[in-house]
């Protein structure tokens, strides 16, 4: 996918978010995130919104420090004005991306073809990601595009799963092969002593994981389990539990 293509997707689902969030209602839980209610998910997305805007308007050139997630979660503007500044926020970093020069220099956590390239396919991603959880929160996630979903699980694998380290240090390594059947995509995964190893394609694994991009996205992330996301596991189950206990991506 190419930075417009992450844009756009940014823009239609930070819409439906809000959309979303206003028809559950602020007080509504978040099944995927507890203990949040939507106010929460929405103090946090906001947030992030302005967080990565700033890194491209201003060209920072290091990752800038941010509150905690608690003092994140109690800041920002009374409910009553909440999901209005929650759009604005919005409007405001598809702006920010869609003016910026291709050649903005400016921090990254990730590796991608440029500054702005990073910043668009991870603000697309923490977006669509956030907006399913809106959705559970409403009731279901609308079904995801099979070509985003696989790419945002190469984000998650390549790019933010290196970047753990494992905290059972004895335990044996290991391997996970991840299958898109509709996209035909797959990514070779070894989790051990030493952290997490990940490149696409085939390879020996004690875990075979198979079904749509968009559930496996949705598995992969924590939001749904196997079954409810409408994929097959083969071989040893223990390999995906360790998966989901180790590799979760949050604000720190």
């Amino acid at each position: 996918m190419d930075i417009d293509q992450h844009i756009a997707a940014l823009d239609r689902d930070g819409t439906l978010l809000a959309d979303t969030a206003q028809r559950a209602g602020l007080a509504a839980a978040v099944p995927p995130c507890p203990p949040w209610r939507v106010r929460d998910l929405l103090r946090h997305i906001r947030y992030v919104h302005w967080w990565a805007a700033a890194h491209v308007r201003e060209a920072h050139s290091q990752v800038l420090p941010g509150p905690s997630e608690a003092a994140l979660l109690a800041a920002g503007p009374p409910d009553g004005g909440l999901l209005d500044a929650y759009r604005a926020g919005h409007r405001a970093l598809v702006q920010a991306l869609r003016s910026a020069d291709p050649a903005t220099a400016c921090a990254t956590f990730l590796p991608a073809p440029s500054p702005l390239a990073f910043w668009a396919r991870r603000q697309a991603h923490e977006t669509a990601i956030h907006r399913a959880d809106a959705e559970l929160a409403a009731g279901a996630a609308t079904p995801f595009d099979p070509q985003f979903a696989a790419d945002g699980i190469d984000e998650l694998v390549t790019g933010f799963a290196p970047r753990e380290k494992l905290t059972g240090q004895d335990d044996p390594t290991q391997t996970l092969q991840l299958r898109a059947a509709d996209t035909q995509d797959a990514w070779h995964v070894v989790m051990g002593p030493g952290g997490v190893q990940a490149h696409r394609g085939d390879g020996q694994a004690d875990t075979v994981i198979s079904g749509p991009a968009a559930g496996l996205y949705l598995l992969l992330w924590n939001r749904q389990d196997a079954a409810t996301a409408g994929v097959s596991v083969s071989g040893n189950a223990d390999v995906l539990r360790l998966w989901r206990d180790c590799v979760q991506v949050r604000w720190s």
